[in-house]
């Protein structure tokens, strides 16, 4: 049986022309589920919107601090980016610091969605390396690991130490056993969870606080570097800078694979975790500036936060064609 609500509404003109299921999880920290739509219980891959998890060995291992990374490091190292060069290049001086270069990756090769990065390529009669791929610096962020702890180089192989310490960590922010994973773009384990237990999760993260422990000292710093570099986490035209951008610093947010989109806010001990069931990126966009403007950490008359929620959509002409409409299920939330 199909658990979940309609969370967005395309329009085409006068004509309602798709919609947009899903379910959406909101957790404070210390009281628990506070808002709740379709199946919060649904067991999903979270993909990138987890990377900050996937973190977490690298600066509670002390990787981090011997090889004196700074907060754009750990940005990169939760972000989904765009193989621009701001990516691409410090990447590149990190492996460096490593002793370590291209070939050492196991991510795969991948164009840059950056379409000055990509021209240039193909100007050059160059193709792209593993250094282009999104979540290069995740996995920079993993062969650091490994060179400070002394571990294999086959860091995607789920028996590495690396991947035992994650689903270590994965098990304890989520607050429930997770021993199904499935192998994502970048070749990386996935762990499933809840969509309840992401947001908790999220909402752990919110509610860090440098004094509480190496756990949570590790999720301020990674938090922090998110909202301080926007740029590093996606990169331009895309959501999550865009919107983190648009809230000066009070959240952290970050997208998946497949319409998954999570939200750190600090301010309020909350995590938000949502998944649209048919993987629509749009839908996860529109649903997550939506609700970022609910709980008053994003304004939602921002030109940014309209754009996301609402639209216009436009042709290749630049003639408005439609808009997103937030559904009721969604916009009648009580949080």
């Amino acid at each position: 049986m199909n658990t979940t609500e309609v969370l967005v509404e395309v329009h085409r003109g006068p004509i309602l022309e798709c919609t947009h299921r899903g379910s959406v999880a909101v957790w404070r920290h210390g009281e628990g589920l506070i808002g709740g739509i379709g199946d919060t219980e649904a067991r999903i891959l979270p993909r990138s919107s987890s990377k900050m998890i996937q973190a977490l060995p690298l600066v509670e291992s002390g990787a981090a601090d011997a090889f004196g990374l700074t907060p754009e490091h750990l940005a990169l190292s939760c972000a989904s980016h765009q193989g621009a060069a701001i990516h691409t290049d410090r990447v590149t001086a990190w492996l460096d610091t490593l002793g370590l270069s291209e070939p050492d990756f196991r991510c795969g090769v991948q164009w840059p969605n950056d379409v000055p990065a990509r021209d240039a390529l193909i100007c050059a009669h160059c193709g792209p390396d593993q250094r282009h791929n999104n979540c290069s610096g995740k996995h920079t962020g993993f062969l650091t690991y490994g060179k400070h702890t002394g571990a294999g180089p086959e860091y995607i192989d789920p028996a590495h130490p690396l991947q035992a310490a994650i689903s270590e960590a994965w098990d304890d922010v989520t607050d429930e056993p997770n021993p199904d994973f499935a192998i994502d773009g970048c070749s990386a384990p996935n762990f499933a969870t809840r969509l309840s237990g992401l947001a908790r999760a999220m909402a752990a993260y919110a509610a860090a606080t440098p004094e509480g422990g190496t756990r949570q000292a590790a999720m301020v710093r990674l938090r922090e570097a998110m909202m301080l570099h926007p740029d590093l986490v996606a990169g331009e035209g895309k959501a999550c800078t865009r919107l983190m951008r648009a809230m000066g610093q009070r959240a952290a947010i970050k997208t998946g694979a497949e319409g998954v989109f999570i939200a750190i806010i600090p301010d309020l001990k909350i995590g938000v975790a949502l998944k649209i069931a048919d993987g629509a990126t749009r839908g996860a966009e529109a649903a997550i500036a939506h609700l970022l403007g609910r709980l008053g950490v994003l304004d939602p008359m921002h030109p940014e936060a309209r754009a996301f929620a609402h639209g216009p959509i436009r042709n290749w002409n630049g003639i408005e064609t439609g808009h997103y409409r937030i559904a009721d299920a969604l916009s009648g939330l009580s949080l």
